[in-house]
């Protein structure tokens, strides 16, 4: 019983290293969660900058309409 028979599927009588495939399925997983990390800090990234651009829109609103305020003011205050 000990000879290995000839005919059959090799895999029957093939030693298989668990280790090594279990090694190798834990370094996928962990490259596809690194690549969706990565995916997701893009997103937040994007959001982020869009953010920022409505943020000084409305500083640069704000001064505008504070300078027109101002600018309104010297004027009326100049016709009196």
């Amino acid at each position: 019983m000990s000879e290995r028979a000839e005919s059959g599927s090799r895999f029957l009588y093939d030693s298989f290293d668990v280790a090594s495939a279990r090694i190798d399925a834990n370094e996928r997983v962990s490259m596809e969660r690194w690549a969706a990390l990565e995916f997701r800090l893009g997103l937040i990234d994007a959001a982020l900058d869009r953010l920022e651009k409505r943020i000084w829109l409305g500083v640069y609103g704000v001064a505008v309409f504070l300078l027109t305020q101002g600018a309104e003011a010297l004027i009326s205050a100049a016709m009196r």
